[in-house]
């Protein structure tokens, strides 16, 4: 063997020890790597000692717990990643010390494999029960009127499909899913900046919804399908989109990649995080921006048009196919956007439209079926009663007084807030 092959022998051998130190080094540290769960309790900006935090699975299942220690810095250690749920016991905090937000005694986790999750607690004084409950209405007032933007934003396009066509959409709901799971894609997975990936959703959603209609509606009122046969392909068109994002996606909730973690701003007895302003001031604007389209230009115009009777408008001049393609495009945004909107101030799930689609129908029935104002005014009254209705009784029946506040303005006024009286017969 000659020098050179020698030399070529040693350095091949070099190489693969090298790699093999490597494969066994970077073993090592994924061996290491311990999911788990921590934070750190702080009151006034000292550390508050003596916390007990629990940790359980999203089935409720008990994982550790932790005691704040003398830097009230608190972990608990993980079997593996996933979804847990994060308890702080309330009954262990000093005296005069309490959570601000008493609904946030439990958070919920989301932590990958080989990673770290965090759980913020914001700690405040403890006030008096009259203080407290004043303060407690104001927020969920500002979280019942931000909720209601949100719930209005998605209800227009239901609204306005139905008065243009007569059509109950039940895919409307996972419409809202699909713009934020494809806000999710472009974020978190191909890592895009948010405010980038949202607007590209709306775009896609908004094509999407023009494709639906073009591709599968139109057909289906140029052949003259009955109502009721619609709605049944509409249900099931809900079940395809929802189960696709279930496959793709898999059914735990995740955050976005930006503003998960943010630190709240005191208004009074408020507190809002800037992402829930901008998110409000957003809505404010696109609504008012709606109005202004329908009452203002001649495609708006032509929408209240034909919602109010096809037959005159077609007559009249109006493309009527293209005014109902218009509705689906710009419901298809507005949906896109509540979905964004919605997942960047909670999380990201399957289900998230599925749920938000009682309460848009709620809000188009008490506003008035067909009419886009009308939406925007009873998704408000849901959103504010359903978050108002959660500091005097149980948070899971929300939604319940939401409905029974519908039954009751239904009873003594049949057509809505602001739908017009009809003759039947």
């Amino acid at each position: 063997m000659t020098a050179v092959q020698r030399l070529t022998v040693t350095g091949a051998i070099i190489i693969l020890l090298s790699a093999l130190a490597g494969v066994l080094g970077s073993a090592a540290a994924l061996a290491e790597s311990v999911e788990e769960i921590s934070g750190r309790l702080t009151f006034e900006g000292e550390p508050v000692v003596g916390v007990d935090i629990v940790v359980a699975t999203d089935d409720g299942e008990p994982v550790g717990a932790s005691t704040s220690d003398e830097d009230g810095r608190w972990s608990v250690s993980l079997p593996d990643g996933g979804t847990y749920l994060v308890t702080i016991q309330v009954e262990t905090l000093p005296p005069g010390i309490d959570l601000r937000d008493p609904e946030r005694e439990q958070l919920e986790i989301r932590v990958s494999d080989g990673g770290t999750g965090t759980a913020l607690f914001a700690l405040g004084e403890r006030e008096e029960v009259g203080a407290q409950l004043a303060s407690r209405l104001a927020q969920s007032t500002v979280n019942g009127v931000k909720f209601g933007l949100i719930i209005a934003m998605t209800a227009i396009g239901l609204s306005l499909i139905f008065g243009t066509t007569g059509l109950i959409n039940f895919a409307h709901g996972d419409l809202v899913t699909l713009g934020a799971f494809i806000t999710y894609f472009f974020n978190v997975v191909l890592g895009l900046h948010l405010v980038f990936a949202a607007l590209l959703a709306i775009v896609l959603s908004a094509a999407f919804s023009g494709l639906i209609d073009r591709g599968l509606w139109r057909p289906l009122r140029d052949r003259r399908t009955g109502l009721i046969a619609m709605l049944v392909i509409s249900i099931g068109l809900a079940f395809v989109i929802r189960h696709t994002i279930l496959f793709f996606f898999g059914g735990s909730r995740r955050p976005f990649a930006q503003y998960a973690i943010q630190q709240g701003i005191n208004f009074g007895p408020v507190r809002l995080q800037p992402v829930e302003i901008w998110v409000m001031t957003l809505s404010v604007l696109i609504l008012v921006g709606v109005a202004l389209m329908l009452t203002r230009t001649r495609l708006g115009k032509a929408m209240r048009a034909v919602a109010d009777n096809k037959d005159l408008a077609e007559s009249s001049g109006i493309d009527v196919q293209r005014v109902i393609l218009s509705v689906w495009v710009l419901g298809g945004a507005l949906t896109a956007v509540g979905g964004i909107f919605l997942g960047v101030i909670e999380s990201v799930d399957y289900l998230m439209g599925f749920r938000l689609l009682l309460l848009m129908f709620a809000g188009v029935i008490l506003g008035g079926l067909g009419t886009a104002y009308g939406a925007m005014l009873g998704s408000l009254l849901v959103g504010m009663v359903s978050e108002i209705s959660a500091v005097f009784f149980s948070s899971e029946l929300k939604y319940v007084w939401a409905l029974g506040v519908l039954i009751l303005i239904l009873l003594v006024r049949p057509q809505g807030l602001l739908g017009r009286k009809e003759r039947i017969g």
